[in-house]
């Protein structure tokens, strides 16, 4: 069987295009892997989830009977522990849940202005 005498250069200069194609997506045309596509779309879904709960976080902290002493202890905390403050203070737990949620505490204790 004789090929023609073109294939073999066509066949390199496609393998050779193809690799050039795939280094520039990934390195400039913002392609990932699907890998990457789930951490990012989980990290994502987490942020808006803690945005959606600071809302009832401050709610639960301006409706607490004990806002005022439970205010005093987390301002009381060193800056490293009013984020444990609020936590133990209950208005970080999201409604159904038993445990207190660290990022939604963070959140909260931003926007609770000290």
């Amino acid at each position: 069987m004789n090929t023609p005498e073109w294939l073999k250069p066509g066949i390199y200069g496609a393998v050779i295009g193809a690799v050039i194609v795939g280094v520039v997506g990934f390195t400039w045309g913002g392609w990932v892997t699907g890998g990457t596509s789930s951490d990012r779309a989980l990290t994502m879904a987490h942020e808006d989830v803690v945005a959606a709960m600071v809302p009832v976080c401050l709610e639960m902290a301006r409706t607490d009977p004990e806002r005022a002493a439970k205010m005093e202890t987390i301002k009381a905390a060193s800056t490293y522990q009013r984020r444990d403050a609020l936590m133990k203070a209950g208005w970080a737990t999201v409604p159904g849940t038993d445990a207190p949620d660290r990022d939604i505490a963070q959140a909260c204790l931003a926007k609770l202005q000290l």
